[in-house]
């Protein structure tokens, strides 16, 4: 089989903006150039591009796919990411699901 995942991407009413966001919650770097219409953060030795595109139309359901975000530093990294613009949906003994600053949900899980 020669099929392989390249990138993970999400649409977006402002590509840049929410690049920025992913750059800070993950700890990775943004490709110069970026734009409301698009916007990337490179690859890194563990993991893919995340490409983010720039769409007339608003999220309007919940995300039939998600990130599930690892930490060991859960509480730590829990409020960093809610000081960057995410909102906490829901609260397990395990995880919280959050949503980004465009409402994509994710988790943040103890490791």
């Amino acid at each position: 089989m020669t099929i392989s995942i390249y990138a993970t991407s999400f649409d977006a009413a402002d590509a840049a903006t929410l690049a920025a966001f992913w750059a800070a919650a993950l700890g990775r770097d943004m490709n110069p150039g970026a734009t409301p219409e698009s916007a990337s953060l490179p690859a890194t030795d563990v993991d893919q591009p995340i490409l983010f595109h720039g769409v007339p139309e608003a999220k309007t359901v919940k995300n039939r796919l998600h990130l599930d975000l690892i930490t060991k530093d859960f509480d730590i990294d829990l409020a960093r990411l809610l000081s960057l613009g995410a909102t906490k949906l829901a609260s397990f003994p395990a995880w919280t699901t959050l949503a980004d600053p465009e409402g994509n949900e994710f988790d943040l899980i103890r490791g």
